[in-house]
């Protein structure tokens, strides 16, 4: 799970191969993302609260617009993945997987080119 810079927002992710997205105010559930094929292990989001990455068993890592809802890029690797983490500079993406393998990645969203 991972909460927006605001605190306003929560992401979980889930067995059911969905991401949540929950009103921390309310409690209430906002949307669900769909895409992944297996269950989402790890999720962060962006320090400006606009992205989430998440990690699946099903060996992809996928960056979602959080306003919108919708898939921004996936990225396929070789062994299902555990974990993921952004670091500060916001385009840095850290992600392990099932094989003990970290692969260190940059992300450059096609938008603001």
């Amino acid at each position: 799970m991972a909460v927006t810079p605001d605190g306003r927002r929560a992401v979980s992710g889930s067995f059911d191969n969905t991401l949540k997205i929950w009103d921390l105010k309310t409690g209430h559930e906002e949307c669900t993302l769909a895409g992944h094929s297996n269950w989402v292990n790890a999720v962060t989001v962006t320090p400006d609260g606009s992205r989430v990455i998440s990690a699946s068993k099903d060996c992809t890592l996928r960056v979602w617009d959080l306003e919108k809802g919708q898939e921004m890029a996936m990225i396929a690797l070789d062994s299902g993945l555990w974990h993921v983490a952004i670091v500060s500079d916001g385009t840095t993406i850290l992600v392990g997987d099932t094989a003990g393998n970290i692969y260190c990645l940059r992300y450059v969203d096609p938008h603001a080119l």
